[in-house]
């Protein structure tokens, strides 16, 4: 099956079954949008995130407060993650119990909650913390306040193929999944952040979307993904690229499957694939990330049986979040997990013939980049 197969099925609410007990399940959204003020650029990342329905009730269950963490109470809660990179950095946090949450879990997937609402098309909401909330650890968040009214064009799809499939879902063999339905997205509409409006334009607005889901993160987290892409061959805008790097160290009924990233990059139309999970394409891969005192580092080099890809990417720490999620048995081991959207980077693309000789496709600048890394500690 190709990467580009759309399969919106996946997008659906997931936590059934075992999950329901210990599990999480999100939908992600990162955009640029323009401050009709000023003028300025700024991107911004929407999540909904959901953990552990079955434990919950009427009121949602923070397990980093210090009474739940010393009872040991897992996480219960449906969490509406907002907030922007850059200058003004922030992520907030806001909390509903499950007995509110409304789920339309037929195709096309919708779950909406008071003014929140996600679905293939439509995002919409709001998110306001006080500084007293933001003071207390269950919040693990900023103070600030974000509202959104966006629409989406899901355009190009990563499929990770039967790896995410219905039938090893249903086995729960790995401890996370992903699917990007939109690895390229169109955003447009309006978002607010603390009284500043910034409009959001389809062709400006560098959009993503994703989904994960599971019962627990990865060590080390790599996730690398952009479509404002220049060939530096032509020096033209490459209007029909996208590509996306996640990964880390997956797991198959918690066996380790050490140093693994999952690659697609849809090139003028030309889609290329670095899929671990496909075996007979014979893919290789090396990574490795790393922090100064002022930037993160990433370079990431897959090939497979007829193609070559390395990626080089940074991005400041002053632009960049340590995003917090807590686990769904209610441990927070990612305590230095990077998260940005502002990274830059250079990428080689090259075609490889059977003998092995490398004919370099292009080389390409690449800006916007949603990035992310981290590892326990």
């Amino acid at each position: 099956m190709s990467f580009i197969k759309h399969d919106i099925e996946r997008d659906s609410f997931m936590l059934d079954g075992g999950l329901g007990f210990e599990g999480y399940d999100w939908w992600w959204h990162s955009f640029t949008g323009i401050n009709d003020r000023t003028g300025e650029e700024k991107s911004f990342f929407i999540e909904f995130f959901g953990c552990n329905p079955i434990l919950g009730g009427a009121e949602p269950i923070l397990g980093q407060t210090p009474e739940n963490k010393r009872l040991h109470k897992k996480p219960s809660y449906l969490m509406v993650k907002a907030g922007c990179w850059g200058d003004g950095k922030c992520q907030l946090h806001r909390f509903f119990p499950w007995n509110k949450v409304r789920i339309t879990n037929s195709t096309p997937f919708m779950l909406s909650i008071d003014d929140c609402v996600v679905s293939e098309t439509i995002l919409r909401g709001s998110a306001d913390v006080s500084p007293e909330q933001a003071a207390d650890p269950g919040y693990m968040c900023d103070s600030g306040s974000m509202q959104w009214a966006l629409r989406m064009e899901k355009q190009i799809p990563f499929n990770v193929g039967y790896g995410a499939g219905k039938l090893l879902r249903d086995m729960e063999a790995f401890e996370m999944y992903w699917h990007a339905e939109g690895m390229k997205t169109l955003y447009s509409g309006t978002v607010v952040l603390n009284g500043e409006t910034y409009t959001v334009t389809p062709e400006t607005s560098y959009g993503y979307a994703d989904k994960n889901w599971g019962r627990d993160f990865t060590s080390p987290w790599v996730w690398l993904s952009s479509w404002d892409l220049t060939s530096l061959k032509t020096g033209k805008k490459l209007e029909n690229s996208v590509f996306d790097i996640g990964g880390g160290c997956p797991k198959v009924y918690g066996i380790p499957l050490k140093r693994q990233l999952l690659s697609a990059f849809m090139y003028e139309g030309t889609p290329y694939e670095f899929n671990f999970s496909k075996p007979w394409t014979g893919v290789k891969t090396v990574f490795r990330s790393k922090e100064t005192d002022t930037e993160v580092f990433w370079f990431v080099m897959q090939e497979s049986s007829d193609a070559v890809m390395t990626t080089r990417v940074r991005c400041k720490k002053k632009d960049m979040l340590l995003v917090n999620y807590e686990a769904p048995d209610g441990s927070k081991r990612h305590n230095r997990l990077w998260n940005g959207g502002n990274g830059k980077g250079l990428i080689r693309l090259y075609s490889k013939s059977h003998g092995g000789k490398r004919t370099l496709i292009d080389e390409i600048r690449a800006e916007h980049i949603g990035c992310e890394y981290g590892e326990y500690c």
